[in-house]
């Protein structure tokens, strides 16, 4: 569904974000420097341009992470409007580890469980637009949000989200990306 190219882009806007910093270079220039929108609670909102025009998207980093001490990179829930690619709403986690190849990744809102991610390296995607909107919905009502996932060694994580802030987050990049 996505290329490897958009996959790496996707990895290295969230890290940049997260971190601060601007890693990896895409294509022969450097990747676009996001501007923040606002930090809601436990959610941040940035923006960047790209070729097709502006992109929006809010991030949050888990609360908790288990198994404790695993060797893994920085782990991200994002959510993303590309207007000029006429997406909105596309929630993709970035799980830092190598999926289990062919597996799928669960995505528990408070207690509806039934989301399931397809998994390409080391991120998920819902993979359709509907999914992508019944996530987005569950997320705005809920208060909490549990990632479970495989690594390609078989194990198992759990990777769990405050949803504290991420209505007001959705609502700056509505806003801001429409």
């Amino acid at each position: 569904m996505f290329s490897n190219n958009m996959i790496r882009f996707f990895k290295t806007i969230s890290i940049g974000i997260a971190a601060g910093l601007l890693y990896a270079p895409v294509a022969a220039s450097a990747a676009p420097k996001p501007v923040s929108l606002g930090t809601f609670k436990k959610w941040a909102a940035y923006s960047y341009q790209n070729g097709k025009g502006k992109v929006c998207y809010i991030v949050s980093q888990p609360s908790d992470s288990s198994p404790k001490g695993l060797n893994r990179d920085a782990v991200f829930f994002l959510v993303t409007h590309r207007p000029g690619d006429r997406v909105r709403n596309e929630v993709n986690t970035i799980i830092g580890y190598p999926f289990k190849k062919g597996s799928t990744t669960s995505v528990t809102i408070d207690n509806a469980s039934g989301f399931k991610f397809f998994t390409s390296g080391d991120g998920a995607w819902a993979g359709s637009k509907e999914a992508d909107a019944k996530v987005v919905r569950a997320m705005k009502g809920g208060s909490s949000m549990v990632v479970v996932g495989r690594s390609g060694r078989g194990t198992r994580t759990t990777d769990k989200y405050s949803l504290a802030g991420v209505s007001a987050a959705m609502k700056k990049i509505d806003e801001t990306c429409r």
